[in-house]
């Protein structure tokens, strides 16, 4: 028996942060940001709008879409970077207001690679018989992190949330996780961090006065790490499944740069350009966790996807962390 997603769904804030609303708050263009990074605009949440609140939302959507209920639920698994709190669980906070008494659940944080971490770890409890329903949640507010007067970062990142259940039910269709290929690398931790407000550097006046509760990237690097990585485990997870790059129907990368898109592509030479999903980071900017769940709920509910057509994840996240999955859909209707 082999988990299968049933149910997508995915939130983006109402606030529209363009290319031109950044020109007024760092030295930037629209179409310095264009040719950089393919990005147009980004969702921003509200001051009031928190992960756990983007969070609640997909998961609603997501159970819907499964034609589920709360209490279907069996565990509640949230993959974020901007909790809520340090404790308790964003997770816990998504199942009181879900309204699942009593439902287990708990965090995990693998950045950028989060839903794909996460989407291994429901696969493994549902294949174990351990759970039936698992909610898979990606949720960042990663705005309440970022420095707006960074030029380097703050065009890059907006806000957002994803989620699926990954079920047990046998005579369900959806799309079959086939394999999972994860990587990680610490090494490099000091790429991509945020330096403050954990236990070496706990919240004083001068890590506040140092800015090191706003994220830091060394964007080059990051770069040719994530297109080195999500190549790397994209091939590995094909082997571990025996399909090859001509087996796969659709690509979707993370979602952070149109840039690592397009250098991603170029490995993929039996794939078409159309079959390479990219339209979220040109309209939400880099969600974090979330990208590649939003992504995966839009190709969804956008295109037809047939029976036993094949859908390849690749994310990569600070870590360095990344993963890739793929999916195989099981049913001849359309999915979304």
């Amino acid at each position: 028996m082999k988990a299968k997603i049933i149910g997508t769904g995915s939130y983006l804030p109402e606030r529209v942060l363009t290319n031109f609303d950044l020109e007024k708050l760092v030295d930037t263009t629209n179409e310095w940001i264009i040719s950089r990074t393919g990005m147009q605009e980004r969702r921003i949440a509200k001051d009031d709008e928190y992960t756990s609140d983007m969070g609640l939302e997909a998961a609603k959507r997501a159970i819907e879409d499964a034609k589920l209920d709360a209490k279907d639920i069996d565990f509640i698994l949230v993959s974020t970077l901007t909790p809520d709190y340090i404790f308790p669980s964003t997770a816990c906070l998504i199942q009181e207001k879900l309204g699942t008494k009593n439902t287990p659940g708990m965090d995990i944080q693998a950045a950028c690679s989060g839903y794909i971490y996460a989407l291994n770890l429901a696969k493994s409890f549902v294949e174990a018989k351990i759970y039936k329903n698992v909610l898979v949640i990606a949720s960042d507010k990663v705005s309440s992190i970022v420095d707006y007067q960074d030029r380097s970062t703050c065009v890059l990142f907006g806000d957002g949330a994803s989620a699926c259940i990954v079920s047990g039910e046998a005579d369900r269709e959806g799309l079959v996780i086939e394999g999972v290929s994860l990587g990680g690398d610490g090494c490099h931790a000091n790429l991509l961090q945020l330096p403050g407000g954990g236990s070496r550097n706990p919240a004083t006046v001068t890590t506040i006065e140092n800015k090191l509760h706003f994220l830091k990237m060394s964007g080059g690097e990051v770069f040719k790490h994530a297109v080195r990585c999500m190549a790397q485990a994209s091939k590995e997870c094909l082997a571990k499944v025996n399909l090859t790059e001509a087996d796969i129907n659709w690509l979707i990368p993370h979602q952070a740069n149109l840039r690592i898109i397009d250098a991603i592509a170029k490995r993929f030479k039996h794939l078409p350009t159309d079959r390479i999903y990219k339209e979220v980071v040109q309209k939400f900017g880099n969600t974090s966790a979330s990208s590649v769940g939003i992504a995966l709920d839009r190709l969804l509910k956008e295109k037809k996807i047939k029976h036993q057509e094949k859908i390849l994840l690749t994310a990569f996240g600070a870590g360095l962390t990344w993963g890739s999955a793929v999916l195989s859909c099981l049913g001849e209707k359309r999915y979304g």
